[in-house]
């Protein structure tokens, strides 16, 4: 479907470190945490600024782009990987897949103009809007790792648009590059310098070798291209921004804590703000897609998927400023029956926190069944992700005009998960994304509304009848 705003491309350059100042050619090995990204699609995050001062395209490439350009080669010496290339061979006879960089390679950076009449603040508001009308301002990756679009809204804004391919990094490495990219911009310093050494993730269980094995099997039966596409149809697809703030997250806390008690006894949950968030968004997927379903079975089993971070949960080092990725896949599960039941939210937080406590004694516990666990995750109805992380600030990205006003991942049009950051406006909250078909998008909102009504009054209006 053609995307339904319309810009027009200004200017395309190639953006690099500067000459000589990295090594190169310089190859990085994928570690184990890498290697299951080479099965998903790329994550598309859009960043929405309030800049009416950047009157035309033609006016931000004359007075803003020239730092832009200069401050993010300059990044991109400390981030070479970004700048680089994934280099996937057609056998294991040849090499392992890996990341290579040398002084031919570089970042495209797209300036483009959007068309008179496009209305900057529908974009960049909570509300409901056409999941097509984000399409144009994402970068296409024709090659690399990594491309970036800034997109002038005239009079009105800027929206800087990232196509990144998890493999060379997680979000947590993505932020430290884009906040790098930012102070430089704004301040003419970064504030840290990154760590590129991929030798300090060990590997004494020889899990790289492993998926590796896995991953060529996945390639060698064909199976990749339609992994990495993930698509499902997005013609009908509305997006929309919620936000659960502390006031509502602590009701949401006190009620599970008390049903908790009678169902499960005196063992205290300890219902993280993250955990809150996520157990509520579970039940109201559940109740969007399974409430008028007849054709069910109680019992089948439904999961949770997310990510968590590994930088504190190994038992060894891993600077903060490692380039690369450090976070394992978690996957929690409940039955039908105990989602959709009155207490369905207490059982979802009980199996999501079970989870991540599991993963806090053992990081790498189960860690041989990562590709296939999550293979079988994503082909499976029975599901629902969540991407992102409120522990990032990415509302604190200041390039020099100003914090941004709205965040996008436009990734969930395709792959079906959730979005999770931090709310740019409510202190404390955790903001959510969501991609559904208009009826369901519908379902959802009202469900969404009805359970923070239910923890505010304590009544089961959340019940799935």
């Amino acid at each position: 479907m053609t995307p339904s705003t319309k810009i027009t491309v200004v200017e395309r350059c190639q953006i690099s470190p500067p000459p000589r100042s990295v090594p190169a050619p310089a190859t990085l090995p994928l570690t184990f945490f890498d290697i299951p990204w080479l099965l998903f699609s790329p994550s598309q995050p859009l960043f929405f600024y309030d800049f009416p001062a950047a009157t035309t395209a033609t006016h931000f490439t004359q007075t803003l782009l020239p730092n832009l350009k200069l401050t993010l080669s300059l990044t991109l010496k400390h981030f070479f990987p970004l700048a680089g290339k994934l280099v996937t061979p057609p056998s294991p006879l040849f090499s392992d897949p890996h990341l290579l960089y040398t002084e031919d390679d570089s970042i495209l950076l797209t300036i483009a103009e959007a068309a008179e009449g496009v209305d900057f603040k529908n974009l960049a508001g909570d509300h409901r809007k056409m999941a097509r009308d984000f399409h144009s301002l994402v970068p296409v990756l024709r090659s690399g790792v990594l491309a970036v679009q800034i997109t002038v809204f005239p009079e009105s804004g800027i929206c800087m648009g990232f196509t990144l391919r998890h493999v060379a990094a997680d979000w947590r490495t993505f932020d430290n590059f884009l906040k790098a990219w930012a102070s430089l911009s704004k301040n003419g310093e970064i504030l840290e310098v990154a760590f590129n050494d991929r030798s300090v993730i060990k590997d004494p269980s020889g899990l790289t070798s492993s998926f590796l094995k896995e991953w060529w099997q996945i390639k060698g039966t064909q199976k990749q291209e339609s992994i990495e596409a993930n698509c499902r149809p997005t013609y009908d697809m509305i997006r929309a921004t919620f936000v659960l703030g502390p006031k509502e997250m602590e009701k949401i806390k006190k009620w599970i804590l008390t049903q908790s008690e009678m169902l499960f006894g005196s063992a205290q949950l300890l219902l993280s703000p993250y955990v809150i968030a996520c157990a509520f968004l579970w039940v109201c997927w559940m109740k969007t897609h399974w409430c008028t379903n007849e054709d069910y079975d109680d019992q089948n089993v439904h999961y949770f998927g997310f990510i968590a971070g590994g930088l504190t949960r190994l038992r060894y080092t891993v600077p903060s400023n490692y380039v690369g990725n450090c976070v394992r896949f978690g996957r929690a599960s409940a039955t039908r029956n105990e989602l959709l039941g009155e207490n369905g939210i207490v059982y979802a937080a009980k199996a999501i926190e079970d989870t991540i406590n599991k993963l806090n004694e053992d990081m790498l516990g189960g860690a041989k069944n990562w590709i296939s666990e999550w293979e079988l995750l994503r082909e499976s109805e029975l599901h629902v992700a969540v991407t992102g992380s409120p522990k990032l600030d990415l509302y604190g990205l200041d390039f020099g005009w100003g914090r941004p006003v709205k965040f996008e991942e436009v990734s969930i049009d395709t792959t079906g998960a959730i979005s999770l950051c931090e709310s740019g406006e409510v202190i404390g909250g955790i903001e959510i994304g969501v991609a559904l078909p208009r009826s369901k998008m519908d379902d959802f909102s009202i469900l969404f509304n009805k359970g923070l009504i239910q923890y505010s009054v304590g009544n089961d209006l959340f019940y799935c009848e």
